[in-house]
Formats: structure tokens, sequence, C-alpha cells
């Protein structure tokens, strides 16, 4: 039996966010990986993510699940078992289209569609977003504030990566910011060093660094101040799904590194800090 006792979650800085995709939409495994072939592919997401479900509530963990619409229309039950469970339910779009990758028509309707698919599955409102592969714009986040979002979690401010978007007006010394009045961005965790930032914040970082360093850097990232954020996916914790060739060894290596260890790396960050989920770190910063 885990024991389930932690720090008071009132007093809690860590937030914890699971991306509800599947294995076979991930941008690594694009080039790969037809869209018109999601329909044929095995659909693992539900498994995986009762999975960190169970995990969760063995250690009363509450988090954020950004879920992609696509899931949501396929796996009506899941929304609603992690809606039961008490999670904060939050959207990652419908269709895991690279944001700069649309036009702002195109855009509109995929979040407008994914908004109001979960909304009607839960029937609790959608206040939080997070972009595909953290591909958000400037131009998105008016978008998303015009169709009722109060927050987005996207932005990584770490050194340069090819899929990640950017946001003006944003201080890495800031990790939330009021970047339009009422909305706010919640940025994904990175690791100080000097002027550059490590990034800390989950994903394939979570997966290579090893675990008791890892653990270190969320520690000092609290310790500082915080709030610490952190991503994970559920094709994460599955080292079984099934493995496609002729991806680039780069994009290869980004996706499979280290799957048969992050369920039991998961279950131990879970255990080893207290965690709120997203949009619970902007309840001070609401009006009264």
């Amino acid at each position: 039996m885990v024991k389930t006792t932690q720090a008071n979650p009132a007093h809690a800085k860590a937030a914890m966010s699971i991306d509800v995709e599947d294995w076979f939409q991930v941008e690594n495994l694009k080039s790969v990986v037809a869209r018109d072939t999601w329909d044929e592919r095995e659909l693992r997401v539900e498994r995986n993510t009762d999975r960190m479900l169970e995990l969760m509530a063995e250690r009363g963990v509450t988090c954020t699940c950004f879920i992609l619409g696509w899931v949501a229309e396929k796996c009506p039950a899941l929304v609603k078992r992690i809606a039961d469970a008490g999670h904060e339910i939050a959207s990652h779009g419908f269709g895991h289209d690279l944001i700069y990758s649309l036009s702002h028509d195109q855009f509109r309707e995929d979040v407008r569609r994914a908004k109001a698919l979960v909304e009607d599955q839960t029937g609790a409102r959608v206040r939080g977003y997070r972009a595909p592969s953290f591909s958000i714009t400037d131009w998105a986040i008016d978008i998303l504030q015009e169709e009722g979002f109060e927050y987005d979690s996207s932005a990584f401010p770490t050194v340069a990566h090819d899929r990640y978007g950017k946001l003006s007006g944003m201080d890495a010394g800031e990790p939330i910011t009021e970047i339009r009045p009422g909305f706010r961005e919640v940025c994904v965790s990175t690791l100080q060093l000097g002027k550059r930032g490590v990034p800390w914040g989950g994903g394939g970082y979570f997966r290579l660094i090893p675990y008791p360093i890892f653990k270190r850097g969320v520690a000092k990232i609290l310790k500082a101040g915080g709030p610490y954020v952190f991503y994970i996916h559920p094709w994460e914790v599955d080292p079984g799904q099934p493995r496609v060739t002729g991806l680039k060894r780069s994009h290869a290596f980004r996706h499979y590194n280290n799957l048969a260890r992050c369920d039991t790396r998961f279950a131990s960050l879970l255990s080893d800090f207290a965690w709120l989920p997203v949009g619970a770190l902007l309840d001070p910063h609401r009006p009264a």
C-alpha cells in the first residue's frame, strides 16, 4: 500500500499536468505516421491514462489533464473518469497540429471544437489550454482569450528548440505572467543556469536525466520560490507501444528513450512532492 499523506496541498507550488494524447499522434512520429492512418492505429491512450490515474489516486494527487479533442471523441468514458476523479479538465486542442502550421481561422475552429466537446462531456468549464509541442504564438493567445480561456501553459522559456513557439512580453523570472488583461501564461519549468534555462519540466528531459538529479532540480526550483510545472504524456509510461521504423535518429531517441523506466520515475515524482492542478496556481491571482 502506498502512503497517501503528503504536504498540505494549500501550500504546494508544484503543478502536475498530463497531455492526454496517444502514441501515434506525437510530432516526432509524424514523418512516418500519416494523419489519415490514425483510425487504423492501436488505441492505447485509455489504458495508459488509467494507469496514471491509478498512481495519482494512490498518492492523493490531482492534476490538470490537457485532453486532445480527438482522444475525447474516441474515449468519452475516459474523459468522464478523469473528471470524476477530481482532476482539472483543460484543452490540448483537437487535432494536435502545430499552431503556426494553421491559419487563424483553422486554429479557432480547432480549439472551439475541442473545448465544446470536453465541456459537453464533463459539464465543467474549460479554463486552460496547452499547445501541441508547445507551439504557442502571440496571435493564438488573442484567439484563446476570445474563445473563453483564462490561461495558457505552453511557454517553455528555455534554450532553442525546433518546435517550441515564442510569446512576447514574457519574463523568464516570472513563470506566471498576465500577458493580456485577465489572461495568464503559466510557463513549463526550467532550471536557471546563468542566463540560460535548462528544460526541467518533464517529457523527454524527465526520461533522460537520472531521477535523483531531476528530483534535486525540482527541489531547487521550489526552494527558490517556484512554482514548478511538470508535464508528461500517457504514452511515456508505455514501453510496450508499437515501434515504427524509418524515423530520424534524433526523433526516435526523443520518443523511445527510457520508456521502460518512466512509470517508476513518475510514481516516485508523485510521492516526492505535493502537487496541485495547474489552474490552482492561478487562484490567488483571480479577482475576488
